[in-house]
């Protein structure tokens, strides 16, 4: 899926961390969501490594990157620890500011770096999410209906864990089938790589602390920051056939957490690159240029 990336293999202060790079315009990092791993870029990685450099990391817990121990508070699975791994990654890259996108929890991670470390990101694009800490506030039925799995995941261990590990492939598939678009979102290939990851008994356990720290810990770190104000352009864009359409107003809510929003839907579900590969990537092209 990745002719011509180059692998590497980058240890950070916490985690090891798999990521694919290729190109040679400005950097950009890309970031997956669950329960996914880089390989959800495959559609529009070769296209935009034809004008910047694109880095493709697996988050720490995910694919091929380490999954380091857990603890009663999620901490090393904060968004915080997530976002750190990835400026050390850029860094040891060679890349001391980027542009920035990421999906579901990678747009998760990719909020907190920007807020944690502001002079790193240049400009910031989120896909189909609004803030955590909004989406916990303004949880409804319909929103608890889509999006069962925030509730079921951050469950005491080995409850989700169990569950999940009886049929690992199964919940996966059901998963983003639920959530999915239209029929031929997912490449067989792509599938086929989740599901291999998805597999490995960490990588439940570890996604599942993902998510009990989005809970705890990053609900804590999001309330404290509150006053803060992302200062770099951010690009918000969402599925218009998809939850977040149904249940927030994605740009209210990110122009309460940033001062330079813009955005838009896609006229998909909740995986926009993998079902409409070529908006995504022509609305990155779009954004992600230098300013004049």
């Amino acid at each position: 899926m990745f002719e011509g990336f180059e692998t590497h293999r980058i240890k950070t202060s916490g985690a090891e961390i798999n990521c694919l790079k290729r190109g040679d315009g400005p950097p950009l990092l890309l970031l997956h969501g669950y329960p996914q791993t880089h390989a959800m870029w495959h559609k529009v990685a070769e296209r935009l490594a034809e004008r910047y450099t694109v880095v493709l990391a697996d988050l720490r817990g995910y694919g091929d990157s380490s999954k380091p121990k857990s603890d009663d508070t999620h901490t090393p699975y904060s968004k915080r620890e997530m976002g750190r791994d990835q400026v050390e990654v850029m860094e040891h890259l060679g890349f001391d500011t980027f542009y920035l996108a990421g999906h579901d929890r990678g747009a998760r991670v990719a909020h907190r770096l920007t807020l944690d470390h502001p002079d790193r990101v240049t400009k910031l694009a989120i896909l189909d999410i609004a803030p955590t800490l909004a989406m916990y506030r303004k949880t409804d039925e319909a929103f608890a209906r889509a999006y069962y799995h925030w509730f079921f995941l951050i469950q005491p261990e080995p409850y989700p864990e169990r569950m999940i590990g009886g049929d690992p492939e199964f919940f996966l598939r059901t998963k983003c089938g639920l959530l999915g678009g239209a029929a031929g979102t997912f490449s067989d290939e792509a599938m086929d790589e989740y599901v291999r990851c998805f597999k490995n008994p960490e990588t439940i356990h570890a996604t599942c602390e993902d998510y009990r720290a989005a809970a705890t810990i990053d609900l804590e770190h999001d309330e404290a920051d509150l006053d803060k104000t992302i200062e770099c352009p951010v690009l918000v864009l969402w599925g218009a056939k998809g939850v977040i359409e149904r249940c927030f107003d994605a740009l209210a809510e990110w122009r309460e957490r940033a001062s330079d929003v813009r955005g838009h839907s896609l006229p998909g579900g909740h995986y926009l690159a993998e079902e409409l590969p070529q908006e995504t990537a022509a609305a990155f092209e779009i954004f992600f240029q230098p300013e004049a």
